[in-house]
């Protein structure tokens, strides 16, 4: 009986990834394979000056998942964000909003419906004062 129930934990370490990986889209999963380990910086230029600034950095991880994004001003970096994601379901738990000055503004925490869809959003203060809380309703209509 102990090994039974063993094997079932087993089973479900390793296949809880995959399932998963079953409710993103084949489309989901093609754009991730394309981002895996990818840098994308965007880049603007103005017309009349020829002047050339960083708009947008986006770094991906490993898994093609979205890891940290920049936002520039022709002054700077306007904000950044970092993303970490759950090893098992692979949606993000906790995303870390900065300011202009590289310092946290924000920290929000995820949590996520069996159906792939966000539950509650937490929204944290950079000393770790929890300040709202966001629930998600769905409501579908018979139209």
């Amino acid at each position: 009986m102990k090994r039974l129930i063993s094997l079932l934990a087993l089973s479900f370490l390793l296949l809880a990834p995959l399932a998963a990986q079953s409710l993103l889209t084949p489309e989901q999963l093609a754009k991730r394979e394309r981002h895996k380990n990818l840098t994308v910086k965007e880049w603007n230029t103005d017309e009349k000056t020829k002047t050339r600034w960083l708009d947008r950095i986006k770094v991906y991880d490993d898994q093609g998942r979205c890891v940290e994004e920049i936002e520039y001003a022709t002054y700077g970096q306007k904000w950044r964000v970092t993303s970490k994601y759950d090893d098992v379901t692979g949606k993000v738990v906790e995303e870390v909003e900065y300011n202009d000055r590289n310092r946290p503004v924000r920290i929000r925490k995820y949590e996520w419906n069996a159906d792939g869809t966000k539950a509650k959003q937490y929204n944290y203060l950079p000393n770790g004062k929890l300040y709202s809380v966001k629930v998600y309703e769905y409501i579908f209509s018979d139209k």
